[in-house]
């Protein structure tokens, strides 16, 4: 149906492919699988899904790969990659590429389809904000309705989990926030999430405001808090 949102899933092992389908479609979702790396970069942009479920281990163009060249066209589409090692690099380097947020296999598949819909709540989350004042904290300015960020006058390119991010701390500028505190707020996450996710995030924003007044402590047992 026209008004089911669109998610693409990515994996050559069917049977994986198979379950997140019934999930995914009991839950309301439409969805389209590919099973190769090309595929799924002309599955993005003939179909423009919602939602990507990307496993990293692809024939022809691994699943790191295609989330690069995603990325390198600026295209924001919402990436959860699947990594069948319970391993931090393949974890990590999925995120610095531009992931929103993995899962290890074996995962629970309810797991999955809480993740796809919290991922694709952040329009609620952009209407919200599209309404909201600019915040000025020193020499950074934070529009949340052009989804912007400057300092000095110079724009700040920020990809949209990091603009998310951001803006929470800058709303909650001096408090300390907790990891979990921080997944429901920017990511929606209604349970206890991949809090690494977070960190890989936190190392990003703060190299990408490296000339900014604003900066993000970390509390050594606690989180992270923003100052100016």
């Amino acid at each position: 149906m026209a008004d089911q949102p669109l998610v693409l899933v990515v994996d050559d092992e069917p049977h994986i492919t198979q379950l997140v389908r019934m999930y995914l479609e009991r839950e309301g979702f439409a969805v389209h699988s590919v099973s190769d790396g090309e595929g799924a970069l002309q599955a993005v942009a003939s179909l423009a899904p919602k939602a990507v479920v990307l496993d990293i281990m692809l024939p022809k163009v691994d699943g790191l790969e295609v989330c690069r060249r995603l990325r390198a066209e600026d295209n924001p589409v919402p990436i959860i990659m699947l990594t069948a090692r319970d391993d931090d690099y393949d974890k990590i380097l999925g995120l610095e590429l531009g992931a929103d947020d993995y899962l290890t296999k074996p995962f629970n598949p309810r797991e999955l389809v809480a993740r796809v819909k919290a991922l694709l709540r952040r329009q609620e989350r952009f209407s919200a904000q599209a309404v909201q004042q600019p915040l000025r904290l020193g020499n950074t300015r934070i529009d949340p309705a052009a989804r912007e960020v400057t300092v000095n006058g110079e724009r700040v390119p920020l990809r949209t989990q990091e603009f998310d991010l951001l803006w929470v701390f800058a709303q909650h500028r001096g408090q300390v926030l907790t990891r979990e505190q921080l997944l429901r707020l920017a990511w929606g996450y209604e349970y206890v999430g991949q809090t690494r996710t977070v960190d890989v995030h936190v190392v990003h924003l703060r190299k990408k405001l490296a000339h900014s007044d604003v900066r993000i402590e970390t509390v050594i047992g606690v989180g992270y808090k923003l100052v100016v």
